[in-house]
């Protein structure tokens, strides 16, 4: 391993080099922790990002994409956060529970040793929705051995920090005023002005818990018995799977992973849980992800199925079909994670100063209103998986797809925004073509499959020739050696990494290869670590390596039969990831986490890549075994 691979596999080392990074004016008591350093909280319903020192940074409520009540995270001083820690303890040791999103840390002071549980409870729901928020924020420490001295500090701020929020006693719990939060404990706390705070002596034996409720006040609860379920929860949906091929460990951490970003009401994927986390740190590339993209509809949906997760497959297809109701033209590239098809506008919080000073702090995202046809063959894409797996693609649901193909069929000429979400002038962004003929060719296989007989397939057939042809004249660039980022243009874009991946051409097609072979050389700014794009999108700065292409990359090579090259990179990606096995957007060159986090669609190329690595190891071992065979005979 090279010293760079050796750096960004080393979780230490990237936390001292982030911390000094991201500490604005110098100022150690200031210090942002890595991006990748927060653990990742989750009922399925909200989420909590949880800092290597114990403190609540991030939380959303009702749910992912509402109030941030603790957003530290963007700002060290205006931020608020629900503080917990050890007085005099080393740096905790942090680990979740095997196959849950259950926090374990473990705290070694100068006198003592306690061990901490925070989660946000879970209980089992019916067979599609198995797993349950009980809507609150659990917090517990006790101690093993020895005295340790406990502080609690809880700063609530309303409207993502803008407003302090004070604290009122009812009975014997706490209401923080102008939000949805109450606080239940037995721990003797004080008001001191709006925040609460409690410091505390406690020795073996002894044990302290603190249930954050929001929405209702949090019922009185035995902690051992909200652990013991939620704990029980997560690993009961954990054992449905049953893969146990290439990085399986890796693959069912990423499907838990995946399994908490999805929205318990309607099954939606959230991008990630935060909003502004930077691309660039101390740049403008912060944008809101607290939405569901419809570009992660296939790859969540052959996730989930060949993880053994039908029904959650089912379930997210359902509500995919649902968003497609909207009338033909008017697909959106992203929605609510409750299917609301209109965003509010984005806005900006001028009062968060931004995580490590990068601003602005941005909410909602305008890019729900581009236009991206790439978004109708990700739709089509996974509605020709759901029915191939199962058969179950109804009339009425392939009746609003239809509407779309013919929308392709019609339009596919023009320019649009692209994948990446250029805030620029359209322009005919050749990934968009490929998805476009994706649309086209999934559509003709889906009315075939369907028996539908009055859907105008010559004519789709027509086009999809068209525009294939088209992209392999006017999309690849030989000058260049690949295909490129736009019509006319000379820069590249990963997403075409993409290319064997739905079916536009073989793997080991010369054009691709070479297109492979660019983007390594032009795009990496380290082994395996690849950006989008070099080109001018309008904004200044420059991004990270982007980790869903990364991990494209990975199986763009083993779709080129360039196996141990996949491998290769895979075991590099496997290594950067954060200390707790979670991955943000994008990864800089010396292994500092970028962009918001978790990030899923890095940890849903993830699960792609180890896929089609197990895939390729099988057809390898039976080439061997052939040849062996023909050598005995």
């Amino acid at each position: 391993m090279d010293d760079h691979a050796a750096q960004a596999g080393d979780p230490a080392r990237r936390e001292d080099r982030a911390a000094a990074r991201h500490t604005p004016g110098g100022d150690v008591s200031d210090a942002f922790p890595p991006i990748d350093s927060y653990a990742f909280l989750s009922d399925t319903h909200t989420a909590a990002l949880v800092a290597p020192d114990g403190a609540v940074e991030w939380f959303c409520v009702p749910r992912f994409d509402g109030d941030a009540v603790f957003a530290r995270l963007l700002d060290r001083r205006a931020g608020g956060a629900f503080e917990l820690r050890v007085d005099g303890a080393d740096a905790p040791d942090r680990r979740y529970l095997p196959d849950t999103l259950v926090l374990q840390t473990r705290h070694t002071a100068p006198d003592g040793v306690a061990v901490g549980h925070d989660f946000l409870a879970a209980a089992t729901g019916h067979p599609d929705r198995p797993v349950r928020a009980r809507h609150v924020l659990v917090r517990h420490v006790s101690v093993e051995s020895g005295t340790v001295r406990l502080r609690v500090r809880l700063d609530v701020r309303a409207d993502h920090g803008a407003r302090p929020a004070g604290w009122q006693r009812h009975g014997d719990r706490w209401r923080a005023a102008g939000t949805p939060l109450w606080l239940s404990t037995d721990l003797p706390l004080r008001a001191d002005g709006t925040t609460l705070t409690a410091d505390l002596e406690l020795t073996a034996g002894d044990g302290a818990t603190l249930l954050l409720g929001y929405g209702e006040p949090p019922a009185p609860a035995d902690v051992a018995s909200l652990l013991d379920e939620t704990v029980g929860t997560w690993r009961d949906w954990s054992a449905r799977s049953d893969y146990a091929g290439y990085g399986a460990d890796l693959v069912r951490h990423s499907a838990l992973v995946l399994r908490g970003l999805s929205f318990d009401r309607t099954g939606a994927l959230l991008a990630a849980p935060t909003t502004s986390l930077p691309e660039e740190i101390g740049g403008v590339r912060n944008w809101d992800y607290r939405y569901t993209w419809h570009r992660d509809a296939a790859l969540l949906l052959l996730a989930l199925f060949r993880l053994g997760h039908h029904e959650e497959g089912g379930r997210y297809l359902r509500f995919l079909i649902d968003v497609c109701q909207a009338p033909a033209g008017t697909l959106h590239p992203l929605v609510g994670i409750g299917g609301e098809t209109t965003s509010d506008d984005e806005r900006i919080l001028a009062h968060l100063d931004g995580y490590a000073g990068s601003r602005p702090v941005r909410v909602g995202n305008g890019a729900a209103e581009q236009v991206q046809f790439d978004t109708y063959g990700h739709v089509l894409d996974a509605a020709l998986a759901f029915h191939e797996l199962t058969g179950d693609l109804a009339a009425d649901q392939w009746g609003s797809l239809r509407r779309h193909v013919e929308t392709i069929a019609r339009r596919w000429r023009e320019p649009d925004h692209g994948v990446w979400e250029i805030r620029a002038p359209r322009q005919q962004y050749v990934y968009s073509k490929v998805m476009s003929w994706v649309c086209l060719d999934r559509g003709i296989r889906l009315a075939g499959l369907l028996g539908d007989a009055t859907a105008p397939v010559d004519a789709w057939r027509r086009e999809a020739a068209d525009l294939h042809a088209q992209v392999l004249d006017r999309g690849y660039d030989p000058q260049v050696g690949g295909f490129v980022l736009a019509y006319g243009s000379t820069e590249l874009d990963a997403a075409l990494l993409r290319i064997p991946l739905v079916g536009f051409l073989p793997g080991d097609d010369p054009r691709m290869l070479s297109t492979i072979d660019r983007i390594q050389e032009r795009l990496a700014i380290g082994p395996g670590l690849v950006r989008r794009y070099t080109a001018d999108d309008g904004l200044p700065g420059e991004e990270g390596a982007f980790l869903l292409c990364c991990f494209e990359l990975v199986s763009a090579l083993v779709l080129a039969h360039r196996h141990d090259a996949a491998r290769e990179i895979f075991e590099r990606l496997a290594g950067a990831a954060g200390p707790l096995g979670l991955y943000a957007e994008q990864l800089a060159a010396d292994g500092t986490a970028l962009g918001n986090y978790p990030q899923a669609f890095t940890h849903l190329a993830l699960i792609e890549a180890a896929v089609n690595l197990d895939a390729a190891q099988e057809r390898d071992a039976l080439h061997a075994w052939a040849e062996r065979g023909g050598r005995r005979g």
